[in-house]
């Protein structure tokens, strides 16, 4: 009998973050909710922040997440947006750490190279590759969504994911994973 393993992926941000809920059985990913928390009509950036808190706490106790990723901050030119981006970050770990939750972080391009083979992918094609993948219909409104979605997906891949024989090109990667590829 396969044990169930649910993984909560969380994109944080200050206008809106991105979660994604993946139910593994066996080796199978399978999607069971994707949304997002909207922050922009928050005008207190510390209620902001209280309300990632308090969305991530109330997803952790409607599933039985057994595994928590994260996207890490990246670094850019703005040392503000990153501090802000940080903060997202750092209260929606607090909640998963508060569940006695491991935590796992990983980088934008880590993310978006595990999902879609390249680490320089636009969000559109993150949201496409997942939606083939997963078998969902309707796309989110905001693709911080299907972010949030990615990082769940990233996590499973690093940490479970077996490519079937171990394809040594493209052609035969894709010959080998014809559900992978659009």
């Amino acid at each position: 009998m396969n044990e169930e393993k649910y993984i909560l992926g969380i994109d944080p941000g200050t206008a809106f973050t991105g979660y994604g809920i993946i139910k593994i059985v066996g080796k199978t990913p399978e999607m069971i909710t994707l949304g997002y928390i909207e922050l922009s009509k928050i005008k207190n950036p510390y209620d902001r922040l209280k309300r990632i808190y308090n969305r991530t706490i109330q997803l952790i106790e409607s599933y039985p997440i057994s595994e928590f990723a994260v996207e890490a901050p990246f670094f850019g030119k703005n040392v503000q947006s990153m501090l802000k981006l940080g903060r997202a970050q750092g209260v929606a770990i607090a909640a998963a750490l508060s569940k006695d939750l491991d935590v796992y972080e990983y980088a934008p391009r880590k993310i978006k190279l595990a999902v879609t083979g390249n680490g320089n992918a636009s969000k559109e094609q993150v949201a496409a590759f997942l939606q083939n993948t997963l078998k969902f219909k309707d796309m989110p409104a905001k693709l911080d969504a299907t972010d949030g979605l990615a990082v769940a997906v990233c996590h499973y891949y690093q940490n479970n994911y077996s490519v079937k024989g171990g394809a040594k090109t493209w052609k035969e990667f894709i010959n080998k994973n014809p559900g992978r590829v659009k």
